[in-house]
């Protein structure tokens, strides 16, 4: 009898379990935040730019910093002293790279960010002691970030006593101080050498710069749970030499922000040497030199979001496929076709559509070559 129950129970269990939904045709017709599961502005089914799994900010509400509020105004606790004025928008912008929304907006779900005392009572007579009151989650957010930042949690830090208070002047000026201000724009260095005990090479050359500006890569790709500290010391002068904290890491943790992208190799050469290595270079790579059209965009551009990147053909209408209607203007080129070769489809010039080769005028003329002669006015190169 015994088993018989617990075979019910199980059955009943198996039967109430729901599979995960999956996003289904019309999940674009909910009130979601793409970017909790894209990467990308616009997602298309063969290329959906996912985040890779597991996607930390399903868990909670996202929205970009510059949609959040400049400054939050935390006036609902105290008799005894002001208001509290949270930059919020510049710490929204710094936490992309130490945990996101989530640091602080925990437990919440993907729809609208719920407010703080949604959750937190203002009331330190409650039932349920395991949440903390508003008043005490206030103060944990901020103080235990601000310990390590300013070294400082004096009341006085933040609060000013209401009778110190003159006019509301000190309120505005704090608001007009955070009005419209962002946090200031990191500095990006071009190229990192690290200098390292491996046999296969003392030498690792990382250019960052070819990371974030050819590869596309934001900085929380790489920058997770940061913390202000990283770069900020408050109690360092100007002129004093940072102090930097090194930390043993397993040969793991080493790699983990490089195979994340690239993947796992035994060819250790490949990214340590003696010597300190040359840039990204992609005709050296790939065999196909990039002309000036090509040279300044992403690799999104033409390889798509999916990584490891793969190759593509490198026929110019594989992208470009407009061209065949008749839409490209050849005067960015810096040639404007006259009156009778502007009439003409482009493989009469260029063969095979090749575009990377000089063209040619035999399909039509006997004695003519290019550049000798032109199928139109030289204007200048756009």
């Amino acid at each position: 009898m015994k088993k018989k129950i617990i075979l019910l129970l199980v059955l009943l269990i198996a039967i109430t379990i729901k599979p995960q939904q999956s996003p289904g045709k019309n999940h674009s017709k909910l009130n979601l935040e793409c970017s909790n599961c894209h990467i990308c502005d616009v997602p298309t089914k063969k290329d959906p730019c996912l985040i890779q799994c597991p996607r930390e900010k399903i868990k909670t509400a996202y929205q970009k910093p510059e949609q959040t509020p400049e400054l939050i105004t935390i006036n609902q606790l105290s008799d005894k002293y002001g208001p509290v004025y949270f930059s919020h928008r510049i710490h929204a912008q710094m936490s992309e790279m130490s945990g996101g929304c989530e640091t602080c907006h925990h437990h919440n779900t993907s729809a609208s960010i719920l407010r703080c005392s949604n959750c937190h009572s203002s009331s330190r007579k409650r039932d349920d002691v395991s949440i903390p009151d508003l008043k005490a989650a206030f103060h944990r957010q901020c103080m235990d970030c601000h310990r390590e930042w300013s070294h400082d949690n004096g009341c006085n830090t933040c609060h000013t006593l209401k009778k110190d208070l003159k006019d509301g002047k000190k309120d505005q000026n704090i608001q007009k101080k955070y009005a419209g201000k962002n946090h200031p724009v990191v500095l990006e260095p071009t190229k990192l050498v690290y200098e390292t005990n491996s046999d296969k090479g003392k030498i690792v050359t990382f250019y960052h710069d070819d990371h974030t500006k050819k590869f596309g890569l934001k900085c929380e790709t790489c920058h997770k749970q940061e913390s202000c500290t990283k770069c900020h010391d408050v109690n360092r002068k100007n002129n004093d030499k940072p102090i930097k904290v090194i930390t043993k890491k397993t040969f793991e943790e080493q790699h983990k922000n490089c195979i994340s992208c690239h993947k796992k190799t035994e060819n250790c050469s490949r990214c340590h040497s003696n010597k300190v290595l040359e840039p990204f270079d992609h005709a050296k790579k790939t065999g196909w030199a990039l002309n000036k059209y090509h040279i300044n965009l992403s690799c999104v551009k033409c390889h798509g979001t999916t990584q490891p990147y793969k190759k593509v053909d490198n026929k110019c209408l594989s992208c470009h496929k407009p061209w065949l209607e008749g839409k490209f203007k050849h005067s960015v080129t810096g040639l404007q076709l006259d009156e009778i070769h502007i009439e003409l489809s482009c493989e009469d010039c260029h063969s095979d559509n090749n575009f990377a080769v000089k063209p040619t005028c035999s399909s039509c003329h006997d004695d003519y070559s290019f550049p000798k002669q032109k199928p139109g006015k030289v204007i200048g190169k756009k």
